[in-house]
């Protein structure tokens, strides 16, 4: 244990603390002493016991009014946070669906591009089909004109 030496209300006191913490003490005691004096400028000479009472409650207020900020700071965060991971869940579910989606249409084009090599298969054979049969008639023209 520490002891440290503060001022409060132009008073000294020894005060015991655990060791490292002096320093948190006297800015503490100095900002405790500082509110002391103010309201004992705005309110006079109203007797230390009430104007410790009224510091004190003064300091309490202050806490309340700031540990009701944080939790409210607190709901927020929670609130942000339950906003982005249903963000985050409609993100991934977006996702899949498109990379279903892709894979749909990658085996669609697959399967154009079978259908397109097939017809130009059966189109070649038509081709050659209907060439072999023109030169035919076309020979066989011949060979009548040549006759008659």
């Amino acid at each position: 244990m520490a002891n440290v030496n503060i001022k409060f209300n132009n008073k000294d006191y020894l005060l015991s603390c655990d060791d490292g913490q002096e320093e948190d003490l006297k800015r503490l005691t100095k900002f405790l002493d500082k509110k002391y004096s103010d309201l004992r400028e705005k309110l006079g000479n109203i007797g230390e016991n009430k104007l410790l009472l009224i510091t004190t409650i003064q300091v309490i207020d202050e806490y309340f009014d700031l540990k009701k900020k944080v939790l409210s700071q607190k709901e927020n965060f929670e609130k942000l946070s339950d906003k982005f991971k249903e963000m985050k869940s409609l993100a991934i579910d977006y996702k899949e669906d498109k990379e279903t989606e892709i894979s749909k249409l990658s085996h669609e084009l697959e399967r154009l591009k079978t259908m397109v090599e097939e017809s130009k298969g059966i189109y070649e054979t038509m081709l050659d089909k209907t060439t072999k049969s023109l030169e035919e008639i076309i020979k066989n023209t011949e060979t009548d004109s040549k006759i008659q």
